[in-house]
């Protein structure tokens, strides 16, 4: 198979709704439409339309959808993309083994950091075992260790938005799923520990009617917001109790805005937070040490506030941004094309 200087990457995803794998897809693309060159986003099956699909299209992306099934994705593989670059466990098993067996160069990227359980779990473990059919990138060190084959780390990164006012909020926010390994019911129990702060939550999962009920009136609960950018305005501090974690968006989106973050020591977060110089770091699980560090944060005074507020957004600009981290990707790119693939013989009753 030969590949057009010209022809388009593909970002492969299976997605029903907006979380930090898709915002790193939106960010993506758009850094290589910029840099590298044309870029499409197919998703792997059409669930109803996606919430990401608007944002794709006001960025001017291209993107498509699939049937959903492997005979579909291989006959859309057969247009020959430049390349193809994955995005979760699903879109990243069968995308390694189609496009290997086309001859197509297949960069994955590994987002979660944590386990899962059940079928998620087992999913994950041969996402991880399948890695080197494909060239890997982890956004953690925890993660990279778990790839068979090996990994290139390579950073989350979000752009910097230009600061509009000195932030002055006093809301204490939780801002991803309501789910056991981000730690909601922990958020709210710190809720209950600061009577005299405000609390609120943005997201939706399982965990949310539970919560709801038992903490209704002292958190406010958002639900689902597929778009942040009005909402951090109005956020003073980002909290993050997560259990387990990779790189997440939330943090960087909320210090690219100027939100320091408190968080607990999970994932990359301890790379990211420098401990009371433009967030806050506490001992996982422990919740007490995690409420000072929120109180701390309240108590401080205008000027000390809007100095974490500008130590936040640099160091996303220095660090996280895409100016820095997209030429890496390309370079992975350009190294695996290099290397390239021999095509092989159409998969057996792909394409009856």
């Amino acid at each position: 198979m030969t590949h057009q200087a010209d022809s388009e990457t593909w970002l492969l995803l299976d997605s029903r709704d907006v979380g930090g794998i898709e915002t790193h897809v939106l960010h993506l693309a758009r850094g290589l439409r910029a840099r590298w060159g044309r870029v499409r986003v197919v998703f792997y099956a059409d669930y109803g339309g996606h919430p990401l699909t608007k944002q794709l299209e006001e960025a001017g992306i291209v993107w498509e959808c699939l049937d959903g099934s492997l005979r579909g994705l291989y006959a859309a593989l057969c247009r020959e993309p430049r390349l193809l670059h994955t995005h979760g466990y699903k879109a990243g098993m069968l995308g390694r083994l189609v496009g290997r067996w086309l001859g197509i160069s297949v960069v994955s990227s590994f987002h979660a950091g944590e386990p899962g359980s059940g079928k998620v779990r087992l999913y994950n473990t041969l996402d991880y075992l399948t890695a080197n059919l494909g060239v890997a990138i982890a956004v953690s060190s925890d993660i990279q260790r778990r790839i068979v084959g090996g990994a290139h780390l390579i950073k989350n990164f979000v752009p910097v938005a230009p600061q509009k006012t000195e932030r002055t909020s006093s809301i204490v926010a939780f801002v991803g799923r309501l789910s056991y390994e981000k730690g909601p019911d922990i958020f709210c129990e710190l809720a209950q520990l600061l009577p005299d702060m405000e609390f609120e939550i943005y997201g939706d999962g399982p965990m949310r009617a539970m919560l709801e009920e038992r903490f209704g009136a002292r958190v406010r609960f958002h639900g689902r917001v597929n778009r942040m950018d009005d909402q951090w305005e109005r956020i003073g501090l980002l909290c993050m109790p997560s259990r387990h974690e990779g790189l997440p968006y939330a943090a960087l989106e909320a210090m690219a805005h100027g939100i320091p973050v408190a968080a607990f020591c999970v994932g990359q977060l301890t790379k990211v937070i420098r401990h009371s110089e433009n967030g806050w770091l506490a001992p996982c699980e422990n919740v007490s040490a995690l409420g000072s560090c929120i109180q701390h944060w309240s108590d401080l005074g205008e000027g000390r506030k809007v100095a974490m507020s500008h130590m936040a957004r640099r160091g996303i600009e220095l660090e996280y941004s895409p100016d820095v981290v997209v030429p890496r990707i390309i370079e992975i790119y350009q190294n695996s094309l290099l290397a390239g693939h021999r095509p092989k013989s159409p998969m057996p009753g792909a394409s009856k």
